[in-house]
């Protein structure tokens, strides 16, 4: 299964905050309870984004955090990557020489491919169009199509025998 951790989760849940209030800096306990997630876990997050520089954090008594750019330039890609480390549904997807398979692996440029293709929808989108309180229409996909085929490819679908 394909699935961001917790922790991004609430890390994008934070920077979606941000994106929505003003620019003045807010503090870990301020975005904890406005998000309403505890503080130890908000300051985490908080940290790992100022030191990757998707946020700034200012010392002092008006001091806090904000994002160091407009919402409109920092893309849900960096925000994961940010968080989980490069983009990744495979071991071969984004570093060549890690799968012992790799240089007889059929799949290898499939996978690259799918890989490339969730970066760039991920890259696609800002997170202040991520913030936005309206929800997104459907994507035009209907599951009840037949998907017997991929890109030319033949699929197999549960129950049917393999050929």
């Amino acid at each position: 299964m394909l699935r961001v951790s917790k922790l991004t989760d609430y890390g994008i849940v934070v920077m979606g905050h941000l994106a929505n209030e003003d620019d003045r800096p807010h503090t870990a306990a301020e975005l904890a309870g406005e998000t309403q997630m505890n503080q130890p876990t908000v300051s985490k997050v908080l940290k790992v984004l100022t030191r990757e520089g998707l946020l700034e954090s200012y010392r002092g008594a008006k001091g806090g955090y904000r994002l160091s750019r407009p919402a409109g330039e920092i893309s849900m890609a960096a925000i994961i990557d940010a968080l989980e480390g490069p983009i990744a549904i495979t071991e071969c997807s984004n570093e060549p020489g890690i799968c012992d398979q790799e240089s007889h692996c059929s799949m290898r440029s499939n996978w690259q491919w799918i890989n490339q293709t969730i970066f760039k929808a991920l890259d696609a989108l800002s997170l202040e169009e991520m913030a936005r309180a309206t929800r997104r229409p459907p994507l035009d996909f209907d599951p009840g199509a037949d998907l017997r085929e991929f890109r030319g490819i033949p699929i197999r679908t549960s129950g049917e025998p393999a050929r």
